[in-house]
C-alpha cells in the first residue's frame, strides 16, 4: 500500500515509471593500462528496486559504481541514462547527477576542514545566495533526523573533528537530501554500514527500505551478507570484473551466495565457537583502564590471547586502543604495556595508508630495522617480505610497486594487516579493521589471527560486528567511555552485548 508521503516522493521523481530503466550498462569494459577491471558488464537499474551488489575485494564493484556515478568513463560498451544513450566520451558526474544518481563511496569524500553544513553546499550548488547556510543546515538536520534518529550531530561541526562513523552518517545524509532542483532517484551505498555500530546500521537499512518503497532505487554494496538479505530484492554477484549471477534475492541463501562469489561456504560462527578459549596464565601483557572509569575496572590482555572490545561505536574503544599504543612508548598512569606493539587502523585513509607510497612500501615500513644491514635497508629482503605477504594475504595487484591507492579498499586493508603481522610486534591492536573486507578474506584473516595467537601473539580487537567477537577469548563491553561488562567466550551472547551497550543500569 502506497502512503501519502510515498506518493509525493514518486511524483517528485519525474520518469519513475517502473517500466523504464533509470540507468543501463551493456558490455561495459574498463581497463587501467594492462589491468582489466571490468570485462563486459551488463547491469540495469529500475525505479523502486534495491540491488545488492556483492563480490570479493577487487571484483570490480567500486569501478562499476564509479562508472554509474560518472566519475569514470568506460573503455568500451554502452551507457544508457534516463532512457537515452550517452556517448562514452560524454559520461560525467553532472550527467549522472542530472537524473538523480548519487553515490556514497567507500572512501568518504567529505572535505574534513569544512563544517558539515559547508559540505552540503559543496554537493548541492543550488544552495546559494543569501541565507544558504541556514537552508543547508536545515536540510542536513532533517535528513539526519529522518535516517538516524537521535544522531546528536551538529551541522556546524567541523567534519575532521567527527568520528569515522559520524562522518559516514553525514555523507549518507547529504546524498539523500532533496533540493528544489535535484532529487535523489538512485543512491549507491558502497559499504555504508562498515563504520557504523549495529543499531545505527539498522536505522540506515530501515530507511533504505522506506526509500525504495517510495519509488527510489538503491544499489547496496556490502560484505555483511545479512545486510544484503534484509534489504535487497535482487542480488548481483561480481567476480574478476564480470557479473556471474543476477537474480532475485529469494533465490539465494548464504551458502549459495558465498559459493557464487568464489569462496567455499562454511559456517563462520560454528568455526569460531569451536575454537577453544585460552585459560589466562601468567602476568598480563597489557593492563589499561579507560580514563572515565571510576571503579577501577581495566582491560587485561594476556600472552596468546584474543581480547575483544565491544559496544556502540564511539564509546571509548578506539580511545583505549590509542592509550595502549601510547603507553607502549611512554609512561602512562592508565596503562601498562609489556611488549612491542603494532596498530591496524580501521580508518585507513586518515590513520593507515601512506597515500604517496607504493603497496610494498606500505607493507614494509614497520619492519625496516629488521630489513636493514649496517644501517642500510636491504632491497632484496624488502622485496622478499613484500612477495611473502602478497601471497599470504592474497593482495590483488599485478605489482607491489604500484601506488597503494590503486588497490580496492579491502586490499588496502590487507596491506595494513601485512604491515602489522609481518612485523616483530608481540601485541597487535586492531581498530575495527575489517571495514570493507570481503567474506573470504575475513575468513583468511580470522584463521591467521588464531594461528598467530596460538604461537603466542596477543590481539586487542575492537569490532562493531558481533560475529567477530565470537573469535575472541574474552570481551569487554564499553558504554560512554567505561567498561560496563566483562564476558568470557562461554557467556558471550549478542543479547548480553546489546543489553550492556544500552542499559544505563549496567554502567
Amino acid at each position: 500500500m502506497t502512503t501519502h508521503s510515498q506518493q509525493q516522493r514518486r511524483e517528485a521523481m519525474p520518469g519513475s515509471s517502473l517500466q523504464d530503466s533509470l540507468v543501463a550498462l551493456s558490455g561495459v569494459t574498463k581497463t587501467f593500462g594492462a589491468v582489466r577491471a571490468l570485462a563486459g558488464v551488463d547491469l540495469s537499474v529500475g525505479p523502486g528496486e534495491c540491488i545488492g551488489l556483492v563480490g570479493h575485494n577487487g571484483a570490480g564493484k567500486s569501478t562499476l559504481m564509479q562508472i554509474l556515478a560518472g566519475t569514470l568513463r568506460p573503455t568500451d560498451g554502452r551507457y544508457d541514462l534516463g532512457g537515452e544513450t550517452v556517448a562514452l566520451s560524454d559520461v560525467s558526474v553532472s550527467k549522472a547527477q542530472g537524473v538523480g544518481i548519487r553515490c556514497v563511496f567507500q572512501e568518504l569524500s567529505l572535505c574534513p576542514n569544512l563544517t558539515a553544513t559547508e559540505n552540503v553546499r559543496v554537493r548541492h550548488a543550488a544552495l546559494s545566495g543569501f541565507g544558504w547556510r541556514k537552508r543547508a543546515a536545515k536540510l542536513l538536520t532533517e535528513a539526519l533526523d529522518d535516517i538516524f534518529p537521535g544522531h546528536g550531530i551538529s551541522p556546524g561541526a567541523t567534519v575532521g573533528d567527527l568520528s569515522l562513523g559520524r562522518r559516514q552518517m553525514v555523507e549518507i545524509a547529504i546524498n539523500f537530501i532533496a533540493t528544489e532542483s535535484s532529487h535523489p532517484r538512485l543512491v549507491i551505498l558502497d559499504e555504508p554500514t562498515s563504520s557504523l555500530d549495529q543499531s545505527v546500521a539498522s536505522q540506515l537499512l530501515a530507511y533504505a527500505r522506506r526509500f525504495v518503497e517510495a519509488g527510489g532505487s538503491i544499489i547496496l554494496i556490502s560484505h555483511i551478507l545479512g545486510d544484503i538479505f534484509s534489504t535487497a530484492g535482487r542480488i548481483v554477484v561480481m567476480r574478476d570484473g564480470a557479473v556471474v549471477a543476477d537474480r532475485p534475492a529469494s533465490e539465494f541463501d548464504r551458502a549459495s551466495l558465498v559459493a557464487a562469489m568464489g569462496h567455499v561456504a562454511e559456517d563462520d560462527e560454528d568455526e569460531a565457537l569451536a575454537h577453544a578459549a585460552k585459560a589466562r596464565i601468567g602476568e598480563p601483557v597489557v593492563i589499561a583502564r579507560p580514563p572515565k572509569q571510576a571503579n577501577g575496572a581495566a582491560v587485561s590482555l594476556h600472552r596468546g590471547e584474543i581480547v575483544g572490545l565491544a559496544g556502540l561505536a564511539g564509546h571509548g574503544q578506539t580511545a583505549l586502543l590509542r592509550l595502549v599504543q601510547h603507553a607502549a612508548y611512554h609512561r602512562s598512569r592508565l596503562a601498562e604495556v609489556r611488549g612491542r606493539i603494532a596498530f591496524v587502523a580501521g580508518d585507513r585513509q586518515s590513520d593507515g595508508v601512506f597515500p604517496l607510497w607504493s603497496i610494498g612500501e606500505n607493507v614494509t615500513i614497520r619492519s625496516l630495522p629488521a630489513l636493514s644491514r649496517l644501517g642500510f635497508v636491504s632491497s632484496a629482503r624488502e622485496a622478499a617480505m613484500e612477495a611473502e605477504w602478497k601471497d599470504t594475504l592474497k593482495i590483488r595487484t599485478p605489482d607491489m610497486d604500484d601506488n597503494i591507492l590503486t588497490l580496492s579498499g579491502g586490499n588496502q586493508q590487507k596491506a595494513l594487516f601485512a604491515r602489522a603481522l609481518g612485523s616483530d610486534a608481540e601485541i597487535i591492536a586492531m581498530d575495527d579493521p575489517m571495514r570493507g573486507v570481503d567474506v573470504g578474506t575475513k575468513r583468511e584473516v580470522y584463521e591467521r589471527i588464531r594461528k598467530e595467537a596460538g604461537e603466542g601473539r596477543s590481539f586487542l580487537w575492537y569490532t562493531t560486528e558481533f560475529d567477530e567477537l565470537l573469535h575472541c577469548d574474552h570481551v569487554y563491553v564499553f558504554r560512554e567511555g567505561r567498561i560496563v561488562a566483562e564476558l568470557d567466550r562461554g557467556e558471550l551472547t549478542e543479547e548480553k552485548v546489546l543489553q550492556s551497550s544500552f542499559d544505563e543500569a549496567a554502567a
